[in-house]
């Protein structure tokens, strides 16, 4: 049912200031109930026209006041449609509220951000890492800088933001913090997360994101060639920590786990199967997603090297991620190896250069590297040139004798 909307002027006589002029108040009525409040425009009161509702005269003020009526009514109309077409029913209090920019309900960015990131603190544990949490909240203080950057305020209505924002947002983080496409896709990413639990929650009237689209850059992530794994492996390092680093470095390569899955296991994490093998059967830090990988003889030579070396429950002596990444490239630099090594750097090589290259079967990579999605192991395998070289061979041999078949 359409609701019924009218807007009237009226001077309030009662009340004369020191200059003799009185208030123009605005009275507004949605279906008959009403609410009242003032203009902030005072006028002569001799000079208001009761029967039209405005200043009566040509004089400067005159025009100023009724023009400025003008836009009142036209502003008030406007936020009558708005309430009336997204919202659950209209009334005048709201139309008034909306006018004079007050709201019971008034939802801000960075405040409804930080309440999920609250949220997503008790979860920790139960299907949430502390690492998803802590990017959140580097994406909340992304966020803060650039409206502090931007438009000099500690935060925004959630209303407010519309598309030119998040594009706003974007170049900030491409050119005023430096950071590469995909960097700045991952925290628009989580930036539209906020935003349309927004939306779904009915704190925004429309979805921004809806015609934006989120950029990434096809990376061709590095991994080691087997002649480049060889060299590490069969290089002697008489310095300990450089010969740790290069040990765990290579168990990972044979295991395809993280650098926070290496530094956490334990003997629980090593279990016999139902082949009488030794497994790692360990839950993925990242995903929380099981990973069952056969401990290769390799990966079992290592683990018995630092077997009983440490006094707590870790299998491995691993140092921080940081100086094992610096430690690597002196590895790679003794070694000859021109790539960027990282410990990443293993997991990738496991993908590809261990099992895909060998012929192992993509869905069981995927299984082993505990990606919850086979997608996601695409990007990490390639097809190498010995891979293609393999293949063809095998099916060269099954081809043989068919070239007599040919006339020519």
């Amino acid at each position: 049912m359409k609701s019924t909307f009218k807007v009237l002027f009226y001077a309030r006589n009662n009340q004369v200031n020191k200059n003799g002029e009185v208030g123009i108040m605005i009275r507004i009525s949605v279906n008959g109930k009403n609410t009242q409040f003032s203009s902030k425009l005072n006028v002569d009161y001799e000079s208001w026209d009761p029967k039209r509702k405005m200043v009566m005269g040509r004089s400067a003020k005159a025009n100023l006041i009724n023009s400025t009526l003008d836009d009142i009514r036209a502003s008030l109309n406007y936020h009558f449609r708005e309430i009336e077409r997204f919202e659950s029913h209209v009334t005048a209090e709201k139309v008034r509220n909306a006018f004079l920019g007050i709201s019971g309900n008034k939802q801000m960015l960075l405040e409804m951000f930080k309440l999920h990131n609250d949220e997503l603190l008790k979860r920790i544990g139960k299907g949430i890492t502390k690492r998803s949490v802590d990017k959140y909240e580097l994406s909340r203080r992304r966020l803060a800088c650039f409206i502090q950057h931007q438009y000099n305020i500690k935060d925004i209505a959630l209303n407010e933001i519309k598309y030119n924002f998040i594009s706003y947002f974007e170049t900030y983080l491409l050119s005023y913090c430096n950071y590469r496409i995909n960097t700045t896709a991952k925290y628009l990413r989580q930036f539209k997360h906020i935003i349309t639990l927004a939306f779904n929650n009915g704190w925004m009237k429309t979805n921004p994101f809806i015609n934006f689209k989120l950029r990434f850059e096809n990376v061709d992530r590095g991994y080691l060639t087997q002649e480049e794994l060889n060299k590490i492996m069969q290089k002697r390092f008489t310095i300990q920590r450089i010969g740790q680093v290069r040990d765990i470095f290579v168990f990972s390569c044979f295991t395809g786990l993280a650098y926070i899955d290496v530094r956490n296991l334990t003997k629980n994490d090593l279990k016999t199967s139902f082949d009488g093998k030794l497994w790692i059967m360990k839950n993925r830090q990242k995903t929380n997603v099981l990973s069952n990988i056969l401990l290769l003889d390799i990966p079992k030579m290592i683990l018995e090297k630092y077997n009983n070396k440490d006094s707590d429950d870790k299998l491995l002596p691993v140092i921080s991620n940081q100086r094992m990444n610096s430690y690597l490239k002196e590895i790679a630099d003794v070694c000859g190896i021109e790539k960027n090594l990282t410990f990443h750097l293993a997991r990738h090589t496991f993908a590809t250069t261990v099992t895909l290259a060998k012929g192992v079967p993509m869905e069981t990579v995927s299984k082993m590297l505990g990606h919850t999605s086979i997608r996601t192991t695409q990007i990490y395998a390639r097809i190498t040139n010995s891979k293609i070289g393999n293949d063809m061979n095998e099916l060269a041999k099954k081809l043989e004798g068919m070239d007599k078949m040919l006339t020519l």
